[in-house]
């Protein structure tokens, strides 16, 4: 095992980025940049061995500055959206950024996925990354105080452990916003990836992709992945949900909160390369890339439609105005801590 540092660019405020790789025993490799807590690079064998990147994104600085849909970044204070920008905390009502089509917040405002981290690396295998959001920024009450360390173990695991705690009552979801391709960065679309969801409810959301409240069963539904299934086998379906997001852009309610029984799996047939995912957290947002517009990426590849799909778990969307849903509401002082990781190992296919 071992961890390399270097100089990766410097961002418009000339801040210096910094690019960490760690190498397990295996031969695999996990690339994390310190602008976004960026996973820049995952690199993991096929069932002949090879080892690839199996991420999709950019080769540079230049390309998360200016191109970026989220790329491996960090995504915080609430990963997903919230409705209308506001929500309400013991009586009072905050207003928060509004950078979806001027009438959502995504991703916290995309602060995390913006800042520059402070990093530390931890042993010869894991990176610790830091980062203080200021009281009131984007409009959410609290300065939150966050870490996020990813490891990498030589049984192939990546582990990603988040805390954070604020000095006033707010609400935190943090997940990770990795577009995965098992075939490799270069392969072209993931419909032909076999997915499996342990989620028997997902939640439908209304033409702002925001939850409708109601938990519906997937039964009968091109939602239903309890069974492996191709994801592009549904994908075109005529059904409202999918037409209203081009594709799957969707939380799915999970059966299992548990670090030890996986979530998901995904199935690549021609690498053979198998991902499970773990986390103890009550959703998953499963997004298929379908607003990739052919925007240029890693070694001059073309990231179109399809090109990737992402697991971020985290809770529901909206859940500061769902009263029904599973809450992140955390008291002043009271720590916000999960833990979610990716298995990968390979098949013959």
């Amino acid at each position: 095992m071992s961890i390399e540092k270097i100089a990766f660019g410097t961002t418009k405020g000339c801040k210096a980025v910094e690019l960490y790789t760690i190498k397990n025993a295996a031969g695999a490799s996990a690339e994390i940049l310190t602008y976004g807590g960026t996973l820049q690079a995952l690199s993991m064998p096929d069932k002949h061995g090879l080892f690839k990147d199996i991420t999709i994104g950019f080769d540079d600085l230049e390309g998360h500055l200016e191109r970026s849909d989220y790329q491996g970044q960090l995504v915080g204070r609430y990963a997903n959206r919230i409705a209308n920008g506001e929500f309400e905390i013991n009586g009072k009502r905050y207003h928060v950024t509004k950078n979806e089509k001027g009438a959502t917040c995504l991703h916290g405002g995309g602060e995390l996925s913006h800042a520059v981290w402070d990093a530390v690396p931890l042993g010869d295998n894991a990176l610790k990354l830091s980062y203080i959001s200021p009281a009131g920024s984007h409009g959410f009450p609290g300065e939150l105080k966050v870490e996020t360390v990813y490891t990498l173990t030589d049984e192939n695991e990546l582990i990603i452990d988040y805390s954070a705690v604020s000095d006033e009552d707010t609400v935190i979801n943090l997940t990770n916003h990795t577009y995965f391709n098992l075939a490799g960065y270069d392969a072209g679309n993931v419909l032909e990836h076999v997915l499996q969801i342990s989620a028997d409810y997902f939640t439908p959301t209304d033409s702002a992709s925001i939850p409708t409240g109601e938990l519906r069963t997937v039964k009968g539904t091109p939602f239903d992945f309890t069974v492996p299934k191709a994801i592009g086998l549904n994908i075109g379906a005529d059904d409202e949900q999918l037409l209203n997001c081009r594709g799957y852009d969707h939380n799915f309610c999970l059966n299992t909160r548990a670090k030890d029984i996986s979530a998901a799996v995904v199935r690549e047939p021609v690498s053979g390369r198998v991902m499970e995912m773990f986390t103890d957290l009550p959703g998953v947002q499963l997004y298929t890339g379908n607003f990739l517009d052919n925007i240029p990426g890693k070694g001059g590849n073309l990231m179109g439609k399809h090109a990737g799909f992402c697991l971020e778990t985290q809770f529901f969307p909206d859940t500061p105005n769902q009263p029904s849903f599973p809450q992140c509401t955390f008291k002043a002082g009271e720590e916000f801590r999960t833990r979610t990781s990716f298995k990968f190992s390979t098949y013959m296919a």
